[in-house]
């Protein structure tokens, strides 16, 4: 073993042979380590790859030549946490960030270094896999790094190297001519400011594009016309596709978003489509909705006045579209296909195959005859019934708001229309007059209504009223003393939603009849990976004991050590992760 520098890590560093068997994360990227590699001559537990070790702190990358990429310990963000603009994967370690936004993983960022330089030796002894190989993960669709199409679409490198990559994107030339744009050539690059592309006019975030930073200019890499006279044949489509240049707009019969430059056009059908079009799935299985969606180049009669059921907005009947023909509705395909991540492709090609589905499969039952492992169309996991709160996955979502989230029409007892959920608009909500970019609206009369505030229970109980208290969206009463709540005696907005028991003439602020954490089962148990034992939900009454982790008295929820000779205790906001402690907060 010989003593390097310490790259920034206050004790000397060590590196360590290649016979020596290490078991640790790279401080630096998270990863496993393996020999040769570094580590903390004070055996504090610092590993670092050699190839992390070795990143130099300022990376000038052909792919981003205007600004450098540095490399920070944190990305600058409230949490720190970061989603790599190549790999679309989230991390909270050590982050390549450029001023304009871009954050790299340290091996994606020298990964597409060494693409840039055409110096992949990492690929040398990676084995080549075939289209029709399968690369999924779990029942979704992996994707390549470099287009973000399906990785199967064409010869790829196997994910077991640690980057998903058609053999195509790891060989394209930095520069090329474009027969539209000939005043400059078109450059390799990082999409930086999330430009639209050209031709299909759809936004790719991660991955590469070719674009001219002068002209504010981006074209995705799959949208590249090829030779005119190669026809584009695809298993999707009974026909072949002819390509066809073009200088006039057109509107794609597959996707109904428009084109320009280049279309492939199938005479047979007289149908235009974008060049990327001509391979979209025929049939999908999407997250968003329980039965399988086919694609339709014109949708039969019965679709013609249907919305699409994640943005709300009118399908044209006469271009493409996915449809379910057993619920009636239909998706844009921009929607239902803009996260690679939210779909699979279905190979079933006979539509009277399919069978019936359900969102919920049960997978088993106890001897009481309750289902305690089902699996839900929403999760890629199987769903456990138990006590128990933390463990594996840390997805956790109540059974309200699976339903509530769910696309489509929803409907509240307290507003006549239909409501529709909405994410990024931004609105007053009428039951509590707070501003809210995730929402239900009603396109009728402009109703909005937090996701909180839609799943208010209609009625509760208090200590307060000896009956059940019943939610009210409006005051009647005009005399302004009466606007007041009987259990904090403050000030009550006779405009905002309220509880009230007619008998006893008692009313309320929502949050002072549901409490802080109006959804907690009290008693059951959460495992925490910082006590060596399981802990209890708990809400003390007669004493507060000092919370182990702030030294302030438990008057909030706590958790309890379920050994009664250990007397831990902790406040619930002290040791939940920020994740938890959100959607335990709003129900979700």
């Amino acid at each position: 073993m010989e003593e390097p520098l310490n790259y920034g890590h206050q004790h000397p560093l060590l590196l360590l042979n290649e016979d020596q068997l290490i078991v640790a994360d790279c401080s630096r990227c998270g990863e496993k380590v393996s020999a040769p590699c570094l580590c903390c001559a004070q055996d504090c537990g610092f590993y670092l790859h050699k190839v992390c070790a070795e990143a130099p702190l300022e990376l000038n990358h052909p792919f981003h030549p205007h600004h450098p990429l540095l490399l920070m310990q944190n990305a600058p963000y409230l949490n720190g946490d970061y989603i790599c603009d190549f790999c679309d994967k989230e991390d909270n370690k050590f982050v390549y960030h450029c001023s304009c936004g871009l954050d790299f993983h340290i091996k994606c960022a020298l990964f597409t270094f060494n693409i840039a330089e055409n110096n992949l030796k990492e690929l040398d002894h990676v084995a080549l896999q075939h289209p029709l190989v399968s690369t999924e993960n779990g029942d979704y669709v992996a994707m390549c790094f470099g287009c973000w199409e399906p990785l199967t679409n064409y010869t790829h490198f196997s994910p077991d190297c640690g980057f998903n990559l058609h053999e195509k994107c790891a060989k394209l030339p930095l520069k090329l001519n474009f027969m539209y744009h000939r005043q400059h050539p078109l450059v390799l690059q990082f999409n930086s400011e999330r430009l639209s592309c050209k031709i299909c006019t759809v936004t790719q975030k991660r991955g590469f594009v070719y674009g001219c930073t002068y002209c504010k200019l981006v074209l995705h890499i799959e949208c590249l016309p090829p030779p005119l006279d190669l026809a584009v044949e695809d298993k999707r489509h009974q026909h072949t596709f002819t390509p066809l240049s073009r200088r006039v707009p057109y509107i794609c019969d597959a996707c109904s978003l428009e084109g320009i430059y280049v279309a492939c056009i199938c005479s047979t059908c007289s149908i235009m489509v974008h060049k990327k079009c001509t391979s979209l799935p025929r049939i999908i299985k999407s997250k968003w909705h329980d039965h399988r969606l086919f694609h339709k180049y014109f949708l039969p009669d019965e679709f013609t006045s249907s919305d699409c059921m994640i943005c709300h907005d009118e399908v044209d009947p006469k271009h493409g579209s996915y449809c379910c023909s057993h619920c009636n509705i239909t998706f844009h395909v921009r929607c239902v296909t803009q996260d690679k991540r939210s779909y699979s492709i279905v190979s079933l090609e006979t539509e009277d195959e399919m069978p019936s589905e359900s969102s919920i499969s049960v997978i088993e039952r106890n001897d009481a005859g309750e289902a305690t492992k089902i699996k839900h169309f929403k999760h890629m996991h199987n769903l456990m019934l138990s006590p128990f709160v933390g463990g594996g996955c840390e997805k956790k979502i109540c059974l309200r708001c699976v339903i509530a989230l769910s696309p489509g029409a929803q409907t509240c007892l307290k507003h006549e229309h239909p409501l529709f959920f909405y994410r990024g608009d931004e609105g007053e909500c009428n039951a509590c007059g707070k501003t809210t970019t995730w929402q239900f609206f009603c396109k009728k009369c402009n109703f909005v209504l937090h996701l909180d505030c839609f799943s208010l229970p209609i009625t509760a109980r208090h200590k307060c009223d000896e009956h059940f208290l019943s939610l009210i969206d409006h005051d009647d009463n005009s005399y302004s003393k009466s606007h007041h709540c009987d259990i904090c005696e403050e000030s009550r907005n006779p405009n905002c939603w309220f509880y009230h028991c007619a008998k006893c003439d008692t009313s309320a602020h929502v949050d002072c009849v549901l409490g802080k954490y109006p959804f907690f089962k009290l008693g059951s148990i959460y495992e925490e990976t910082g006590h060596p034992h399981p802990l209890t939900i708990v809400k003390k009454k007669y004493y507060y004991p000092d919370c182990d982790k702030c030294s302030k008295p438990c008057e909030d929820v706590a958790l309890e050590c379920s050994k009664s000779e250990c007397k831990y205790i902790v406040h619930w906001s002290c040791v939940a992760p920020p994740s938890l402690q959100w959607d335990w907060l709003w129900g979700m």
